[in-house]
């Protein structure tokens, strides 16, 4: 189940940094497994605020959460990526907490990984967790804008397997989605590894894209340019129809809201700009010559 993280700090979307951090001192203290020895759901929410915390401290982290919403970030941060750079030692130091092996007893790990520990200092890991798998997979530009399913074959174990895997709206080259257990097998009873999908999004012949808004190019005759009319659009959901307003230049837009990259995790679609060409006949007839000269000696 996707986490709620400003949930679990009991803060709202909107608390400044210093808020998220008042909240999270807080309720560390209290649930710390020092203040709770052999207290296993005191241990179980000090790691669900710790990763809470890991996430809405870092402003890209945040950013991306607010973006994706909490399942869409899930699919793109392992539990590495989550506590990459993340350091609370201090938070704890005061209070005469120790902090060198709570990362590794709580959070586990690949075996033979280190890592930087989230509360300063290098955290060994002993667990049996399996290797994570990365694999880079293609996926079509309309897929990516709009979401949908794709088959993946990958090779695990000596053998190939097929999934069928959710791509969420508005993924972008470079991220990674992830597939939890499907990685290397674990030791000693540990759980598996996941496989990590590195996206490449391809180009598409029509559309390109501008963060949530997409781009098309229509080409509309000179006539059209000067007195307004129509023109076929295309967009992702088939072809529309819009009025193109009188005197409009090459390169002007013409916005169709929501037609862009596809709502999710509470954001709003995206927009379309029909982005405006005028076509200029390079050997015009004899009769749109004579049309054209008339309308240069009126100032056109």
């Amino acid at each position: 189940m996707a986490k709620d993280y400003y949930a679990v700090l009991g803060v709202a979307k909107t608390a400044s940094a210093d808020e998220i951090k008042k909240a999270y001192r807080k309720l560390a203290l209290k649930y710390h497994p020092d203040r709770n020895p052999g207290d296993a759901k005191a241990e179980a929410k000090f790691k669900e605020l710790t990763e809470a915390y890991a996430v809405l401290s870092d402003t890209e982290k945040r950013r991306q959460y607010d973006q994706f919403g909490a399942a869409g970030f899930e699919q793109r941060f392992t539990q590495e990526d989550i506590y990459r750079n993340f350091d609370v030692g201090d938070i704890f130091r005061e209070f005469g907490f120790g902090t060198d092996d709570i990362f590794s007893r709580l959070f586990g790990g690949r075996s033979g990984f280190r890592a930087q520990s989230p509360f300063g200092g290098q955290a060994g890991f002993r667990s049996g967790r399996g290797q994570d798998y990365l694999l880079q997979i293609s996926i079509p530009f309309r897929a990516a804008a709009q979401g949908g399913q794709q088959r993946v074959d990958f090779r695990r174990d000596g053998q190939v397997e097929q999934l069928q895997v959710r791509i969420p709206a508005g993924v972008e080259s470079g991220q990674k989605l992830r597939v939890g257990g499907k990685g290397g097998p674990g030791s000693g009873g540990g759980p598996a590894g996941d496989l990590l999908l590195e996206v490449q999004v391809e180009a598409d012949p029509l559309f390109r894209r501008e963060g949530d808004d997409l781009l098309v190019t229509v080409t509309i005759p000179f006539s059209t340019a000067c007195l307004g009319g129509k023109t076929e659009v295309p967009t992702l959901a088939g072809t529309k129809t819009v009025k193109i307003p009188a005197g409009i230049s090459s390169g002007g837009k013409i916005r169709l809201k929501g037609f862009g990259i596809a709502a999710r995790g509470g954001k709003p679609a995206g927009d379309l700009f029909a982005v405006v060409e005028v076509s200029v006949p390079a050997r015009p007839t004899a009769k749109q010559r004579e049309l054209l000269e008339k309308l240069r000696d009126e100032g056109l």
